[in-house]
């Protein structure tokens, strides 16, 4: 198996904040996780017999502060159960969506030092691989199909 995407590549990240940040945009999160927890040693948790999953609650729980200080919310989440069209392989243990106010909140929060100390190394222990894709909002009356 290959090594799984946890962070941003640089190129990524430089289009990233290349493109507007004073829009709205989602951030589609898909994860997949690992069966037992990797922290770092040195960190509390280090070596305990603690899920992925359970790991993954507490990045949500520690995180969620750090969202409402910024004015962002998760707008949907949900649990995959089969890839219909796609590879087999990206199968998905979590989905979910979180709305920023503009991409600065989002790269302001992945710059704060309490967010990378105290939030970053549960997301790190818990992820296998994931995928995070920037969206763009559509305006209301620009709905597919019509």
């Amino acid at each position: 198996m290959t090594a799984g995407y946890i962070d941003p590549d640089r190129a990524a990240w430089e289009v990233f904040k290349s493109l507007p940040r004073d829009q709205p945009i989602h951030m589609l999160n898909l994860i997949r996780l690992r069966e037992t927890a990797e922290y770092p040693e040195g960190h509390p948790n280090h070596g305990k017999p603690i899920s992925g999953r359970d790991a993954y609650r507490e990045y949500g729980r520690t995180i969620a502060p750090h969202l409402a200080r910024l004015g962002s919310r998760q707008v949907w989440a949900g649990d995959p159960q089969v890839m219909v069209t796609g590879p087999s392989s990206e199968a998905w243990d979590l989905a979910f969506i979180v709305e920023y106010p503009g991409s600065q909140a989002f790269i302001d929060m992945v710059r704060d030092p309490d967010y990378r100390a105290n939030v970053v190394p549960h997301r790190t222990a818990a992820v296998a691989d994931s995928r995070l894709l920037r969206l763009k909002p559509l305006d209301p009356d620009d709905k597919l199909g019509h």
